[in-house]
């Protein structure tokens, strides 16, 4: 015996029936064929578990039986009941009060739902067939080879059947049902919980109809215009009165012959939803609607049919970005911002075609006949009605062409470019898709700047951060600009504040653990919450937004300066930078070199570091280095350079200066590395003049000891006088290095750092202060002629190597029998060599620059060793210039080098 989950469907049926009733299988025969024309039915209720439906339908219920003030009463009611979470399923409530409502004595084809006018057929003869189990799905998603007549409108047919007239008409738009949409856009469920429908002429800008269009020919009064779309809401007294109904050329299930300008009435009301018609479908050859060629119509009807069908053709366009884009999560927040602000302008666009699809079904229900002189839908009306429907469908088309392939910060540079127009209704528009795609950017930014959080996981702001980059440069490496990504309403000055902000505050908390909440470092003003703030940040960009900015950077840039220079010593490890790496604390730096006069003396590899350290210790207790902050004194240290042989300590010892925390950002590598070479630059010139000093102290104990020896007389003057030029030479050496490179520097670098407004300022103002006294100390390693020769040479053995594997590739081609080249490749190698050779004379000019300077320098330099009073340098000149080159060059030149000849011939 089979079991029940062998049993087929209308096997479990009949037996159901028999239970229910009591009967046989041959008494149940009726009820069972009526069971399964039910249950096998694909009829499904359009109003099915959509509360604004029923509510519209029980109000024109009431506006038909003329209670115009209880319709008002109700929809005031639900209103409220909708603001409250007391009842969870309105709807069924609302239907059971409709179902309720109902008279009795109608006909069953008036009452609501779909399967009344289901019972009151016929049983079909196969009815002990087996059944179509099929429903409908609630959600649906379509693509738009799909949305046509067959597929989506099997309970709403473009001719809209009798057996489905009463749903047909709450159902406004058919594909409001079906919609569909994942991802972070609002789903259709959110156009369900809409406020009404059917809103009233004029509430809203967007897509309301016009309550006075503009006469034209062919169209009824203003009044008589209305009195359609107004119709729904009155009642019925003020309604006119039908007048007879005209005769149809034709049938509508016709394919050919004449169609009348109501059937084209409900095919265009379809093809602004996108659907195909009757007889006007879309062609996707001409990639638009086309009515079919077969149907005969005049041309002032096919004219108004074609100008109408472009809003399903803009439909189209807006719908299928935003269903393909709707489900990309990598086109990220702005995106899904974008679409939708999209999907916002298609719900008042569906919320129209509502209004005009609940009209034609309250014509169809008064029998008013379409073309009667009451002001009833028609073609021309319907082009008067959705002009501006038309108007902002074809901004949004265009918009979305103009926004293809952007995303982030981009894509609302896209939308803030295109809407810089004259058209003020275009720019409006513009500027309220801008609020809403630009609100994840603004929320971002208000996010960085006021509590250093990087909210970006798409990658749409313009701020962007590495996370490998670990804490000690996390000031330099670890956040930047995404330029591409900045929108055009922020100038780069404001993306580099904010980039600022929020580095500061990120640096506080990481790098100098500063706790301090951030709403107590700046205060925290009206933030982008949601897209209304947005737009009024986007409405005063030099005002508001601006001021916004502006305070967040100079509250927490000053906050961050405060905590460097209060618990971190920023200032004081600045100066002692001067003090003791640039020699300028003058009597520890002659101090210390007494001391270690001894030790250095000897060769390097006998050093050792902890008696140099104990010697430094020293010279700090000695001078007036000791008063320094502890935190100075324990960071300076002794360094030794690498050794090399033949070393002594002179040449190995250095003073170093330990850095790290949050003065690690300021002080990097590459500035102790220049401290360095400054020192030991330093260093050395003040090792030359300790050395001349102890000479001359020697030369001047010694002259009092040989006044009784007047035969030394001249050599001792000499001496002096030698030792004089050396000393005022290292002098003004000192002298140039000391006030015109390291004091006017310093004091541009103070004045700065006063003025600094934030970290960058700081530390930009002491990179160009190192970078001045290296590049003045002549410790660069800058040579203009090496690198003109450098770059002479590496272009020339580029083309060298590129004209070689030309005529390799010639040659073999040639070997395989072949012509060794094309005229193309002949011309394209002609035009190289003419490129490389324009390069030429610019190389020229270079060099003739660089000759001039150093023909000037040693003819200075020669007139220099003219002027001495050594015989030996000026025969030195004379042998530099064997030649008279630059005798030639420099008249001072001629009378020296001519005498010089001169007394050299006569003393030969």
């Amino acid at each position: 015996m089979a079991t029940l989950d062998q049993k087929s469907p209308n096997v479990l049926l009949q037996s159901l029936c028999c239970r229910v009733t009591g009967k046989s299988e041959a008494e149940v025969a009726h009820q069972f064929q009526y069971a399964v024309r039910v249950i096998g039915s694909n009829y499904a209720p359009t109003i099915e578990r959509d509360e604004i439906l029923v509510s519209d339908k029980i109000k024109k219920e009431l506006l038909k039986q003329r209670r115009a003030e209880d319709a008002a009463l109700f929809s005031e009611l639900h209103k409220r009941l909708q603001g409250q979470g007391v009842l969870k399923h309105r709807w069924s409530v609302l239907y059971l009060l409709l179902s309720l409502s109902e008279d009795p004595r109608k006909p069953s084809s008036s009452r609501v739902g779909p399967y009344s006018s289901l019972f009151a057929q016929p049983l079909p003869r196969d009815a002990h067939s087996t059944p179509f189990y099929c429903t409908r799905p609630q959600s649906l998603s379509l693509t738009y080879g799909d949305r046509t007549s067959s597929g989506l409108t099997s309970g709403l047919g473009p001719g809209l059947g009798a057996g489905l007239g009463s749903s047909l008409g709450t159902s406004g738009i058919s594909s409001l049902g079906v919609y569909s949409i994942n991802g972070p856009t609002p789903t259709p469920q959110s156009l369900l919980s809409a406020p009404a429908p059917v809103p009233p002429l004029g509430s809203r800008l967007a897509w309301a109809l016009p309550v006075n269009p503009a006469p034209s020919a062919g169209l009824a009064p203003p009044s008589s215009a209305t009195a359609p779309l107004t119709s729904a809401l009155a009642p019925p007294t003020a309604r006119t009165a039908p007048s007879p109904k005209l005769t149809l050329a034709r049938r509508d299930g016709d394919v050919t012959g004449e169609v009348t300008e109501a059937v084209l009435v409900r095919d265009i009301l379809y093809v602004f939803q996108g659907i195909d018609g009757k007889f006007i479908k879309m062609s996707g050859q001409e990639d638009g609607y086309k009515l079919d060629p077969k149907v005969s119509l005049s041309k002032s009807l096919r004219d108004l049919s074609s100008r109408l069908s472009e809003l399903g053709w803009l439909h189209n366009k807006v719908r299928k970005y935003t269903d393909s884009r709707s489900l990309d999560r990598a086109f990220g927040l702005v995106g899904q911002s974008f679409c939708a602000s999209l999907h916002e302008e298609l719900k008042e666009y569906y919320r129209l075609l509502s209004v005009l699809h609940s009209q034609l079904q309250v014509e169809d229900e008064q029998a008013v006949p379409v073309l009667s002189s009451d002001g009833s839908l028609t073609l021309r009306r319907l082009l008067v009605w959705m002009y501006e429907p038309r108007f902002r469908l074809k901004t949004l088309a265009a918009l979305v062409d103009f926004c293809q392939g952007h995303k982030g910060g981009e894509l609302a540079s896209a939308v803030h470019a295109y809407g810089k127009t004259g058209d003020p209704q275009m720019r409006a528009l513009i500027q309220h898709i801008l609020s809403l795609v630009s609100h994840p950017i603004l929320h971002c930014l208000c996010r960085w700047i006021y509590d250093g959080e990087l909210e970006d996981t798409y990658h749409e702001f313009f701020v962007a951060s590495d996370p490998n980059v670990k804490t000690d440069r996390l000031w330099h490496d670890k956040y930047s600009l995404r330029k591409s990504m900045i929108p055009s309403f922020i100038t780069m000055d404001q993306a580099h504040k904010v980039l600022l902000i929020g580095k500061s505050i990120n640096f506080l908390h990481q790098v100098c653990h500063d706790r301090t909440p951030p709403g107590k470092i700046t205060p925290v003003s009206k933030t982008a919450e949601n897209p209304k703030d947005a737009a009024e940040l986007l409405s005063d960009l030099e005002g508001a937004f601006q001021e916004k900015i502006d305070t967040a950077y100079f509250d927490t840039s000053k906050y961050l300066l405060d905590v460097l220079n209060r618990n971190y010593l920023l200032l004081e490890h600045l100066q002692a930078m001067r003090r003791y790496l640039l020699l300028g604390q003058g009597d520890f730096i002659r101090h210390l070199m007494d001391l270690l006069k001894p030790e250095l003396a000897r060769p390097a590899t006998t050093l050792y570091q902890h008696n140099l350290t104990g010697i430094l210790e020293t010279a700090v207790r000695a001078t007036n280095a000791q008063f320094d902050h502890a935190e100075i004194l324990k960071r300076l240290d002794v360094r030794l350079l690498e050794v090399s042989p033949g070393d002594t300590g002179w040449d190995v010892f250095s003073l170093d200066y330990h850095v790290d925390g949050p003065i690690a950002t300021v002080f990097t590598r590459e500035c102790m590395g220049h401290y360095l070479r400054v020192f030991n630059f330093l260093w050395r010139a003040k090792r030359m003049e300790y050395t001349l000093t102890d000479i001359w102290k020697g030369h001047m104990c010694n002259a009092k000891l040989l006044k009784t020896m007047p035969e030394l007389s001249g050599v001792l003057h000499q001496c002096h006088i030698l030792a004089s030029e050396m000393i005022h030479f290292i002098h003004q050496m000192q002298y140039y290095i000391t006030f015109e490179v390291l004091e006017c520097s310093w004091d541009e670098l103070w004045n700065k750092v006063q003025r600094a407004q934030d970290l960058d300022h700081i530390i930009s103002a002491h990179e160009a202060f190192l970078d001045a006294v290296i590049s003045r100390c002549l410790l660069d390693n800058n040579s203009r002629f090496q690198n003109a020769q450098d770059t002479l040479y590496r272009s020339a053995l580029e083309e060298l190597s590129l004209r070689l594997q030309y005529e390799e590739r010639k040659k073999k081609r040639e070997e395989e029998g072949e012509w060794g080249v094309t005229v193309e490749q002949e011309a394209e190698e002609h035009r190289r060599i003419q490129d490389f050779q324009k390069t030429i004379p610019k190389m020229c000019s270079q060099l003739r620059i660089l000759t001039h300077f150093y023909q000037s320098i040693v003819q200075q330099f020669l007139v220099l060793l003219m002027t001495s009073t050594d015989e030996s340098l000026r025969f030195l000149s004379f042998r530099l210039d064997f030649n008279e080159h630059y005798r030639a060059r420099e008249p001072r030149l001629r009378v020296s080098l001519g005498a010089t000849r001169g007394r050299r011939l006569s003393n030969i």
